[in-house]
């Protein structure tokens, strides 16, 4: 483990030009995941609860939604990993404030030891910034939670146990790795070069802008697609999902978008079927959504037959989510 003062001395850009050599081209033919990586289950719950507005009723409804997979958190570290990339006063472009101070509620009601809000922005650089401008610091201060700035926490290289880019390796901040349950808390969003970003899109925030850069460059060239892929089969701790669908971004997201009120918010522990899920939810086909095509083979479950909804059913809060014209493919559905 290096601390970021020791890791900047060592050169990052010359400890990095391995791991980033070929970026941008393309993919080898041999297998592209490790035995290690391979985390498909036969079946995979995803929860979906009601929820229409940002109140003090939202713990009662997030407990609920974490009591349904049986979560045991008592006397674990959960960090807790919202949408936090920038801020619009106008837009919906960040989970919620509220929905955050609620699953802090609700996971230390559960017995958590320390319930951490960590974020790693990939536009802005002043953190303090965007956690005044978007309300997350009064919910910090009420709460008394701890909050990391993951772009320049210390770090770990870990190995990748895929291989969709040419990264050997990642460096992941060391408050990801030492977690006992990550949990993303992405918000409800189209998205102008992935189609959707989702549980799965919102790991970019993990990785250390003070390596990676701003805005995390080196994932973009290596393929966007391809680096959801590998972070997410690399990340060495367990997982969950609670998806902010309260109020939703179509159009041209993650950032220019409109609002979309869906009043949902979707639970689970497989990030494929989660995103598969939300993917329907917003009337986008999950198998025309590269990413989520390529996790279906070995990180999870997308198909229909193969993902349980419990809770209530996605027809229930279908919207018809705009996207801009290079998907509309992906508003054919199977």
């Amino acid at each position: 483990m290096l601390s970021r003062r020791q890791f900047v001395l060592s050169s990052w850009a010359a400890s990095l030009t391995p791991l980033l050599k070929g970026c941008g081209k393309p993919l080898p033919e041999p297998q592209r995941w490790d035995v290690a990586a391979y985390r498909k289950p036969e079946h995979s719950q995803v929860a979906i609860l009601a929820a229409q507005s940002y109140d003090h009723a939202l713990v009662d409804v997030i407990t609920r939604g974490l009591k349904l997979f049986a979560l045991d958190v008592k006397g674990k570290t959960v960090v807790l990993k919202p949408n936090l990339v920038e801020y619009d006063p106008q837009g919906v472009i960040n989970t919620h404030p509220v929905m955050i101070a609620a699953t802090i509620d609700a996971f230390r009601t559960l017995g958590a030891r320390e319930v951490i809000v960590a974020e790693g922005p990939g536009h802005r650089r002043d953190n303090e910034y965007l956690l005044t401008a978007s309300g997350l610091y009064d919910v910090l201060k009420d709460y008394r939670a701890r909050y990391v700035d993951l772009d320049t926490d210390n770090v770990s290289l870990v190995r990748t146990t895929s291989h969709f880019t040419e990264f050997a390796g990642l460096y992941l901040p060391e408050t990801v790795v030492k977690a006992d349950l990550l949990v993303s808390m992405p918000k409800l969003k189209t998205h102008h070069w992935a189609g959707a970003t989702l549980a799965m899109k919102n790991l970019f925030g993990i990785m250390p802008s003070a390596i990676y850069g701003w805005p995390k460059n080196p994932l973009h060239w290596a393929g966007i697609h391809q680096s959801i892929i590998d972070i997410n089969s690399t990340l060495p701790v367990p997982h969950f999902a609670i998806v902010d669908g309260i109020v939703g971004m179509e159009g041209n997201g993650p950032i220019q978008g409109q609002a979309k009120h869906c009043g949902v918010l979707i639970f689970g522990q497989d990030f494929v079927a989660v995103d598969a899920t939300a993917a329907r939810l917003m009337m986008l086909e999950p198998s025309k959504i590269i990413y989520l095509a390529l996790a279906e083979q070995f990180l999870g479950n997308s198909t229909r037959e193969r993902v349980e909804q419990i809770g209530e059913q996605v027809e229930t809060f279908k919207q018809d989510f705009r996207v801009i014209s290079a998907f509309a493919h992906l508003k054919t559905l199977i």
